[in-house]
């Protein structure tokens, strides 16, 4: 079975080879070999491996023997809601939700499929039903579609940013003002191509916040994100002097963390809200942190 991959955002301009490299995990040379084999076609066309991808651009790659075996879907996903048009899950931290450029082993949309679940065929073969993503370290509630129609009405509330989504995050410091709006354009970082900053050519940008609790070194925050760029509101935080306690990649030193006993980001989507796509009626969700953060937060407030 060939490796269908769509090209993200953030892999625009990138190399073909580059990009067939992550997505088929091999080396770079062997995707060489593959696109000069004539294995590789972008929209059923064949590129120089050098061509420049463009995002939304869809990659066919025939692995032939070296085709990889199904990777073991993730375990701890839980769907808290549930019916014909559409899911919203629970995702555990560690979890990547759908297949990407180089994404090792299984995805949240795996172990949906897995469960016997059906999901919608947008936006692609890929990210079946995906109307967002949350980072691979970050948990919390995700809606999924189940119909192509369910998905062109949630994704288009989106855009119009009518699902409101609402994050708790520690971060280190106390903000100025109990509440505050950080709106700062976004793109990639020219010095750190993995990482996000606040850059004058970036995409707007909105993140609203407003302090829940305070602990002399930290804060806890009650975060609405009424954009959704990647990496959003760590850069957000990070920008304004509040990096999320815990973030390897936008964090401080992380004395803190290890008294905490943290091993990833304290980010956490614990409330997710929208009219549904048939009824209208509202759907609001909320779930609790989980038992990794909270046992952080409990030493907080001892």
């Amino acid at each position: 079975m060939p490796v269908r991959h769509e090209v993200a955002g953030e892999q625009a301009g990138a190399r073909q080879d580059v990009v067939v490299a992550q997505a088929a995990g091999v080396s770079r040379a062997r995707a060489g070999e593959l696109i000069g084999e004539g294995r590789v076609r972008i929209d059923g066309r064949l590129e120089r491996k050098s061509y420049r991808v463009a995002a939304g651009e869809f990659l066919e790659i025939d692995m032939g023997a070296e085709a990889q075996t199904p990777a073991e879907p993730p375990t701890g996903v839980e769907v808290v809601y549930e019916d014909d048009d559409l899911l919203v899950v629970d995702k555990p931290a560690g979890v990547v939700v759908h297949r990407a450029a180089g994404v090792r082993g299984g995805t949240l949309v795996d172990a949906l499929l897995a469960g016997g679940r059906s999901l919608a065929d947008l936006p692609g073969p890929d990210r079946p039903g995906i109307i967002h993503r949350l980072d691979r370290d970050v948990s919390g509630l995700l809606v999924v579609a189940r119909s192509d129609r369910a998905y062109e009405v949630l994704s288009g509330a989106m855009r119009r940013r009518e699902i409101e989504r609402r994050y708790l995050a520690l971060v280190h410091g106390i903000p100025s003002a109990d509440r505050g709006k950080i709106d700062a354009p976004i793109g990639r970082d020219p010095r750190h191509r993995t990482r996000m900053a606040v850059l004058p050519e970036g995409r707007a940008s909105v993140t609203w916040f407003h302090v829940s609790e305070r602990f002399g070194e930290a804060s806890l925050l009650d975060v609405r994100l009424e954009t959704g760029r990647t990496h959003q509101i760590r850069t957000h935080l990070a920008s304004i002097g509040h990096p999320i306690v815990g973030d390897a990649s936008y964090g401080r030193a992380r004395t803190l963390e290890r008294r905490l006993g943290l091993r990833r980001p304290f980010l956490h989507a614990y409330r997710l809200a929208f009219d549904h796509p048939s009824s209208a009626e509202r759907v609001d969700v909320r779930i609790d942190i989980p038992s990794e953060l909270a046992v952080g937060l409990q030493r907080l407030r001892g």
